[in-house]
């Protein structure tokens, strides 16, 4: 089924590979489509069938993704609600907004517009950032060329996870200081979520810290410009993250989607908010007591979407090897994952499409040998 709507849509003699080329040698991304003045989707972006059919979303008002207000944690009793609050949420959710999270909203206002300038500067200016995982900072539209679509969306990305040492220098002038003011703010919080995290799971305070969650990072700053056919495209494709925990800032332009109970609930923007999400390296080191949860992007007729997220990956660099933590193991709930470093995982991770599961591969019963 799937094939024949995509060789109805596209055409039988339809070269995928040539066109997806064609448009990342322009290096004027989904943006540089838009400011040509289609009104037509190109035929690279149409999604399978199968992504099509699960286009809808879920409107049900009890199913809404945790909102989690963060004041009062210097209170006791408080701090022992927000630890429970959130341990619900990273279990049944993977995801949870955050209030009064302490990031002042000019650093948020500051780096949604940096972004959006970045993206509609002069593409001459902008082409010189453009490339494939080489540099630390890059700008790009598309970066797995294997997906089975192209998807509605462009990318700045700030590359920590092999260095935790950013050289301003590297930074696109024009949102240069919005840059080091969200990153320096945003990593400020993640320590004081993976405390929370370490809480919850009955653990010291400080244990996700000690692990390195917080030494290395990578920033990605997305763009999505309002799309002609937004019914037949995707933003982001579904996905999960490659982190201990991702923070996300976005603007009021919804889009993002989590997969909750086998559907899309819609999660909508909230003022001030900040969402939190559980990454695949967090669920393996808690042997799977915290979710991480796919996701994706719709694509929209409204626009642009604007979104900024960090990952704390942890140092793809370190000798380190992370297994389930020993104190959520027992004989009742024994390791599920095998040890790994976070070098071997990241290079799994991109050695795949972005929709295919990746932290199965160090599922104990799946790395050991067949007998």
């Amino acid at each position: 089924m799937s094939s024949i709507l995509t060789n109805e849509l596209q055409g039988e003699d339809y070269d995928w590979e040539k066109e997806l080329k064609a448009f990342d040698e322009t290096k004027a991304g989904t943006k540089g489509l838009v400011d040509s003045g289609i009104n037509i989707l190109p035929k690279m972006f149409i999604q399978p069938f199968d992504e099509m059919v699960q286009k809808s979303s879920i409107n049900d008002a009890n199913l809404r993704v945790p909102v989690i207000d963060l004041a009062g944690l210097d209170n006791d009793t408080d701090r022992e609600r927000i630890v429970q609050e959130v341990l619900h949420a990273s279990q049944k959710w993977g995801f949870f907004h955050v209030l009064n999270h302490g990031i002042p909203m000019d650093v948020l206002d500051g780096i949604i517009e940096g972004i959006k300038m970045f993206h509609e500067q002069d593409i001459e200016t902008k082409k010189e950032f453009y490339g494939r995982r080489k540099k630390q900072v890059e700008y790009n539209s598309n970066y797995d060329m294997r997906m089975k679509a192209a998807i509605w969306r462009d990318t700045l990305t700030v590359n920590c996870s092999y260095t935790d040492h950013l050289d301003p220098k590297l930074l696109p002038p024009i949102c240069r200081n919005a840059i080091l003011d969200h990153t320096n703010q945003v990593l400020k919080l993640g320590n004081t979520i993976l405390e929370l995290l370490s809480l919850a799971l009955g653990l010291k305070p400080d244990c996700l810290k000690e692990m390195e969650s917080d030494k290395g990072w990578t920033c990605v700053y997305h763009y999505y410009p309002p799309c002609p056919q937004p019914e037949l495209a995707l933003g982001t494709e579904k996905h999960s993250d490659s982190s201990f925990i991702t923070v996300l800032a976005q603007n009021q332009i919804g889009g993002l989607q989590v997969l909750h109970e086998n559907q899309w609930v819609d999660v909508h923007p909230i003022p001030d908010a900040l969402i939190i999400n559980i990454g695949d390296i967090l669920q393996m080191i808690s042997n799977d007591k915290l979710k991480s949860v796919l996701h994706r992007v719709r694509a929209n007729r409204d626009g642009p979407r604007i979104s900024a997220a960090l990952f704390f990956t942890g140092l793809a660099t370190s000798p380190k090897n992370y297994a389930p933590i020993k104190e959520l193991i027992s004989e009742q709930n024994p390791p599920m994952y095998r040890e790994f470093t976070i070098g071997e995982f990241i290079a799994n991770y991109f050695s795949r499409p972005l929709n295919e599961d990746r932290y199965h591969h160090f599922m104990i019963k799946d790395s050991e040998p067949s007998k």
